[in-house]
């Protein structure tokens, strides 16, 4: 059973390790997400770490940013490396022109809504061939929208999507889950936090509500106007692990 981690260094360690797991159990299309607000900030840092699991595939990697200024810069920053590096493409460049047949494995960093349909084909592209998305941000109600069109993309595509490594900081706990283990509960107690429950499936909406509130309440209610714990101290703490990104 994995541990909680108590540092960006070990939820980094844990993500690449779930990666590398679900990767060999077969899965070739991985999301690594940490709901983190600042994360996507540091996204050009967390990447470069990432790519450090992936040197067996040389120039076979291809990192991909969502657009050629972000790409840019990572190019500039990065200096001489070992795999390449470039974009999503744009309404002049398809994405399918990104995918070259020496490639081996794609990374592909901080994807947005606004980019769902190009990393769909992205991936259709790809074939069986593997693709990362780190920290992807592809959910976004506002810009992929509630109708029929965005019902079909998420059971055609976002479905499809196999979750190795997520973490999200809640209200007195955490949502961890870290491949092969099951999506986790984890409740903040006096020191450090304490495993709770263990799903098959992740929880969310008003099913993670009911739960965090049978977990902290101790009683099976599913009365919504329980008060909800008091935010966490991992709330606090992230502060400190997003610096360590900086260091």
């Amino acid at each position: 059973m994995n541990t909680f981690p108590q540092s960006l260094d070990e939820a980094v360690n844990q993500a690449k390790e779930a990666t590398l797991a679900a990767l060999a159990d077969g899965y070739n299309r991985v999301q690594v997400e940490l709901v983190i607000a600042e994360i996507p900030l540091q996204a050009q840092a967390l990447a470069l770490e990432f790519t450090t699991i992936f040197t067996e595939y040389g120039s076979g990697l291809k990192v991909l940013f969502p657009d050629t200024g972000a790409a840019s810069l990572a190019k500039r920053d990065w200096g001489e490396v070992a795999f390449r590096v470039t974009d999503l493409g744009s309404r002049y460049t398809p994405v399918e022109t990104k995918v070259a047949p020496e490639d081996e494995l794609f990374l592909l960093v901080c994807p947005s809504s606004v980019e769902v349909e190009r990393v769909e084909k992205l991936c259709n592209a790809a074939g069986d061939r593997p693709v990362v998305l780190l920290i992807p941000q592809l959910e976004d109600v506002s810009i992929v929208g509630i109708g029929l069109a965005a019902r079909q993309l998420r059971e055609r595509f976002i479905s499809t999507l196999f979750s190795a490594y997520y973490f999200q900081p809640l209200e007195g706990a955490a949502l961890l889950r870290c491949h092969p283990s099951p999506w986790q509960i984890w409740l903040e107690k006096e020191e450090g936090y304490e495993l709770a429950s263990e799903q098959a499936q992740k929880p969310v909406g008003d099913a993670l509500e009911r739960l965090l509130l049978k977990l902290t309440s101790g009683d099976n209610t599913e009365d919504s106007n329980i008060p909800r714990p008091k935010k966490s101290g991992i709330l606090s703490n992230l502060q400190k692990m997003i610096r360590a990104l900086n260091q």
